[in-house]
């Protein structure tokens, strides 16, 4: 494990990172804003490597300069952390006195990611969600119903999905909550079927709206248990929603296509594929990527997603499967702001997707790389299904 020192100073966050974070279209043209993201990307990277020790080295040991850093080119051949670095070592580039959250990337076994946050980046990350969830019109002020396919939180738990979880709520205002992973002490969670059944079948008869949050699988294995009961379909009220999050992961052996599912969900809930969204995130890395009508995951303003070659983590081109990685300027509390993930994707070129929403490009997960002990939320969340304790 590698902390940092607490003698860091408080400092000003760089002018072309915080202009750039801020900007409020969600889903800019990247010709727009090129120029300002390699600016706030070379400005952060002086940022890290002064305030880590770990980053400097590391910077060191590549020939890479933060000063040097003046093209596109240069800032995509910016040598990425990968996200697993993060289960094994606490990094930061700011003192404890400002870490305003901590939170973890897995369930309460096997390895997690430790990351810590500022007021800087938190708000950030939260300000980018709420532009992407209004443009997606998933912002309302009609209250709603929540069922919520995730770990029911409970006092000091850290895990970062239930908190994304709680903070999609926001959206709607909260008539009741629903959690299906139920906390049943000692750390313990365990899937509540029966209980997810009959809240839908209640939600179902009334007018309140209701809004389905979580892990797909979860979701999916309600529709299944629903169908091999021989209930009845549902048609939940008008301005129902479904949100997924955090992957099949630990039954990818079982996941159906998202044409499938959102058939399943229309058939069984009577929800249409356009109020269904598909997000894609990472406590190393929350840039919020959410699903277009298509279910299609975009790249948003404020990063760039680059797909790198598997042996040699050189970008490749569009079409291409690789190793998923993010950049962005986002984040001051941690050199996090190059980051390879353990997902293997494509990446499409921005005006190829039909939808007509947006115009940037965009990215399919094909499946996670390897197979190892690194357990994500998702993965361990699966285990449940199969009677194992998260």
């Amino acid at each position: 494990m590698i902390s940092e020192p607490d003698s860091l100073r408080p400092a000003t966050v760089p002018p072309a990172v915080q202009q750039f974070c801020g900007i409020e279209n969600p889903y800019a043209d990247d010709a727009q804003h090129n120029a300002l993201f390699v600016q706030a990307m070379r400005e952060l990277t002086q940022w890290h490597v002064e305030r880590s020790p770990w980053y400097r080295e590391f910077l060191r040991r590549s020939a890479v300069a933060a000063d040097q850093l003046h093209t596109l080119a240069d800032i995509a051949a910016l040598p990425p952390v990968h996200a697993n670095f993060f289960k094994v070592h606490e990094i930061r580039s700011i003192p404890m006195s400002e870490v305003v959250a901590h939170l973890t990337s897995s369930g309460t076994t096997g390895q997690k990611s430790q990351m810590f946050f500022d007021a800087f980046t938190f708000g950030g990350a939260r300000a980018m969600v709420d532009r992407i969830m209004r443009e997606r019109g998933f912002a309302v002020s009609e209250p709603a119903h929540y069922l919520v396919n995730a770990y029911e939180p409970y006092a000091g738990f850290k895990v970062g999905t239930s908190n994304t979880n709680q903070f999609l709520m926001r959206y709607a205002p909260v008539v009741e909550q629903v959690w299906t992973l139920r906390h049943i002490g000692e750390g313990g969670h365990d899937f509540d079927a029966f209980g997810a059944i009959r809240v839908l079948e209640a939600w179902a008869a009334g007018s309140t709206p209701v809004r389905i949050i979580g892990f797909p699988a979860f979701l999916y294995f309600t529709l299944q248990r629903m169908r091999d009961m021989g209930l009845p379909p549902l048609r939940l009220p008008a301005g129902s929603w479904v949100v997924f999050g955090g992957g099949w992961k630990g039954h990818a052996d079982q996941a159906i296509s998202r044409e499938e599912m959102a058939a399943r969900i229309g058939t069984q809930l009577g929800i249409k594929p356009d109020h269904i969204i598909e997000t894609f995130g990472a406590v190393e890395h929350s840039i919020p990527y959410v699903s277009c009508c298509r279910q299609r995951l975009h790249q948003p303003t404020w990063s760039r997603v680059v797909v790198r070659d598997v042996k040699t983590l050189q970008a490749v081109p569009d079409g291409t499967p690789g190793f998923l990685s993010f950049l962005s300027p986002y984040i001051t509390s941690a050199p996090a702001h190059s980051v390879v993930m353990g997902d293997l994707a494509v990446r499409h070129p921005a005006g190829s997707c039909d939808c007509r929403e947006h115009s940037t490009a965009w990215f399919e997960v094909l499946g996670r790389a390897g197979v190892s002990t690194n357990r994500s939320c998702a993965a361990a969340a699966a285990e449940l299904l199969t009677g194992r304790r998260a």
